[in-house]
């Protein structure tokens, strides 16, 4: 049977709000079958994350064409710009918290706090889920949720300082609870390699090389083809190729262009260097990977 193809929606955070009055910079709500919002998948998101906490029901949450089991008690996390879809059985239950940057940092110094979390920009192009095993961190985290429902539901006085302290609760306890190899530990080579996957993230479609990105980043060449060999044991090439490979099976995957016109959108040269490209990385040609896809 052959899968419908679409074109990828990009939706902002007001499109998940019921807020009508004022710029949406977070939103925090029940999530089950009866969530009420008019979204196509699959889709994205623009400047906002989300982290979802399963409490009941099962079902499978796609995230860049990785797909991940939801089972009770699982957290997931999205990072702006992943391609998601998501389905799940009748008695699905839990919470959802989507919050924007400008939200996150409205009281932050640091203008990469966000980095420090391992399940935001991971360096590994993945996003496995939080899958919660003992009681204790799943009531802790129930009740933190809960705490923010009621903050976000009242009009109690400092209640968005109380939300904004609530969220960060919420991820210093995932991060505590998120599975990192062992011996890992954050360090500023790791929080420049997160900024270079983030521009990656904005800049992929510009089809721009090293020299551009660390100019952005204002450091040297040199200095971010070092730092990130020697955190990943990869180039910044690696990367980037990563990042574009990922980007044209999105498009092969879920819209309706052509292969000339994907390698227009991506800025290729031509056709025949996209094609030549896109299979010296993967092995097959964009036209065959696609038929893969849909057959």
């Amino acid at each position: 049977m052959k899968k419908e193809l679409q074109h990828i929606p990009v939706y902002s955070i007001d499109t998940f709000s019921k807020k009508t009055n004022a710029e949406t910079l977070y939103n925090v709500e029940i999530f089950n079958k009866d969530r009420d919002f008019k979204v196509a998948y699959p889709h994205r998101h623009d400047d906002f994350y989300e982290i979802l906490f399963v409490t009941h029901g099962t079902g499978t949450y796609t995230i860049d064409l990785q797909e991940y089991k939801i089972k009770p008690n699982t957290v997931f996390f999205l990072s702006p710009g992943q391609i998601h879809e998501i389905e799940f059985s009748e008695d699905i239950n839990g919470y959802i918290f989507l919050f924007s940057s400008a939200f996150y940092l409205s009281n932050k110094s640091d203008p990469y706090k966000l980095f420090e979390f391992p399940f935001f920009y991971s360096l590994k192009y993945n996003n496995p889920p939080l899958y919660l095993q003992h009681e204790d961190s799943i009531e802790e985290l129930i009740a933190l949720f809960k705490r923010t429902l009621i903050e976000v539901n009242t009009n109690a006085i400092d209640s968005k300082e109380a939300t904004h302290a609530l969220l960060d609760l919420i991820l210093i306890c995932c991060k505590r609870l998120y599975p990192q190899p062992e011996g890992t530990q954050l360090k500023k080579g790791h929080i420049l390699i997160k900024r270079f996957k983030q521009l990656i993230e904005e800049k992929c479609t510009e089809n721009i090389g090293v020299k551009e990105y660390a100019d952005a980043l204002k450091v040297t060449a040199n200095h971010l083809s070092e730092t990130v060999k020697e955190f990943t044991g990869r180039t910044p090439t690696d990367f980037i190729n990563d990042r574009m490979v990922l980007e044209i099976k999105r498009l092969l995957t879920h819209t309706q262009y052509t292969v000339q016109e994907i390698a227009f959108q991506l800025n290729f040269a031509d056709q025949s260097y996209f094609s030549k490209y896109f299979k010296k990385i993967t092995g097959v040609s964009p036209s065959d990977y696609r038929k893969g896809i849909i057959n």
